[in-house]
C-alpha cells in the first residue's frame, strides 16, 4: 500500500519508520535540512520501540496520489500542509494525527471528497534531528471519527496501522479527544518553564497549577456537553469527580501520570516546539479550552493564564522561573 505521511516530526518519523517496515511504500513531505538528511541516511527511531529504520521517499510536496495519508504536522500548520497537497489528496482517505479538537473537522473542509479520521496516540517521543527521533514511551493510538460507534471503514484502517503500532478502534472519538486534551495540560508548564514533565510535577506549587488548569479543562468539556471516553485510566466518571475533588486530592492524577513517564525526561510537544524555534500549538491545547469556555459561557482563566505565558514565551525566547509563574498566577 502506497502510504503519505505529511510531516516528518517526532510523530510523522515515527510512524512512517514503522509502516515502512511493514513493507509499505512509504512517501514522507518535509522541508529544510530535513529534506536532503532523510533522503541521504533514511529515517531512525529508537527507545521504545527498539532500534528501526526505513528510508522512505522524502519530497516537499505529493505530486502522486496514494491510499491512505496521515497528517503529522503541528495543529496550527495543518491547514497549510493539507492545502498544499490537496491535489494528490483529493479521495484519499485521510487520519489526523494531531492534538486539540479541530483536527478532523480541518480536514473534511479542506478535502470534502476524502474520508476523514482521528488518531489519538499515547505515544511520548522526542526529535533529535532531521530522521532521528528518540521514542521516550510506546503506547497505543486510538483511531475514530465523530461521537457514534466505531464503522466498517474505521476498523479497517485501524488493522492496518496495527500491524505497525498497537492501535485500537474508538467509539465516542471526540469525547476521547476531551480526554487527550486534559492529559495535553502537561504540556504548558514545561514550555513556559524549560523544565520537564516529571520537574513540573515534582514541583508543588507547579503541580497545583497543573492541576487546576486539568479540572478547569474537564469543567469546560462537561459544560460543552461532552461525555469523556475513557483513555489511559481517564473514564468520564473518573474525570467529573477530579473536577469536583479537593485541590489537594485532584493531584494525585499528575502524580500518576509521573509515575507512568518513568525516569526518561518528557519535554512534552510544545516545549519540543519551542527548542526547534517553531510556533507552538498552545491555541489547539490550552487556547482549545478558553474558546470552548466561551462557547459554552463559561470561565476558563487558568487555561487563559497558561496560554497568554507560553506565548510571552514564544515572543521573549525566556523562560520563567517557578517563582515568576507564581507571581503571574493572580
Amino acid at each position: 500500500m502506497r502510504i503519505a505521511v505529511i510531516g516528518a516530526g517526532a510523530l510523522g518519523s515515527t510512524f512512517a519508520c514503522l509502516l515502512a517496515e511493514q513493507g509499505h511504500d512509504l512517501v514522507v513531505t518535509m522541508r529544510g535540512a530535513s529534506l536532503p538528511a532523510v533522503l541521504a541516511d533514511g529515517i531512525h527511531v529508537t527507545g521504545g520501540y527498539g532500534d528501526r529504520f526505513a528510508r522512505p521517499l522524502a519530497v516537499e510536496r505529493l505530486v502522486e496520489p496514494c491510499d491512505l495519508a496521515l497528517i503529522c504536522t503541528k495543529a496550527q500548520d495543518a491547514a497549510a500542509a493539507i492545502a498544499e497537497n490537496a491535489a494528490a489528496l483529493d479521495g484519499t482517505p485521510v487520519l489526523v494525527v494531531q492534538n486539540g479538537l479541530d483536527g478532523v473537522s480541518t480536514a473534511e473542509r479542506l478535502l470534502p471528497r476524502s474520508e476523514c479520521f482521528g488518531l489519538i496516540t499515547i505515544i511520548a517521543a522526542h526529535y533529535e534531528g532531521p530522521g532521528r527521533v528518540r521514542v521516550t514511551t510506546a503506547a497505543p493510538s486510538y483511531l475514530g471519527r465523530g461521537d457514534g460507534p466505531v464503522d466498517a471503514a474505521t476498523r479497517r484502517w485501524q488493522a492496518v496501522l496495527d500491524a505497525a503500532v498497537p492501535t485500537l478502534a474508538l467509539d465516542n472519538f471526540v469525547g476521547a479527544q476531551w480526554t487527550k486534551l486534559v492529559v495535553n495540560m502537561l504540556n504548558a508548564l514545561p514550555a513556559i518553564t524549560g523544565l520537564s514533565v516529571q520537574e513540573v510535577i515534582g514541583q508543588a506549587d507547579l503541580r497545583r497549577l497543573m492541576t487546576r488548569s486539568m479540572r478547569e479543562t474537564v469543567r469546560v468539556g462537561l459544560a460543552s456537553g461532552v461525555r469523556f471516553h475513557t483513555l489511559q485510566g481517564l473514564s468520564h466518571r473518573r474525570l467529573r469527580a477530579f473536577a469536583v475533588a479537593p485541590l489537594w486530592a485532584g493531584q494525585v492524577l499528575p502524580l500518576s501520570m509521573r509515575a507512568r513517564m518513568g525516569k526518561v525526561a518528557n519535554q512534552g510537544s510544545t516545549l519540543q516546539s519551542l527548542a526547534r524555534g517553531r510556533r507552538t500549538e498552545i491555541d489547539f491545547l490550552n487556547g482549545a479550552v478558553v474558546q470552548a469556555a466561551a462557547e459554552a459561557g463559561v470561565a476558563a482563566p487558568v487555561n487563559a493564564l497558561l496560554t497568554k505565558l507560553v506565548h510571552e514565551v514564544e515572543r521573549s525566547g525566556r523562560f520563567l522561573t517557578p517563582a515568576e509563574v507564581r507571581s503571574r498566577h493572580w
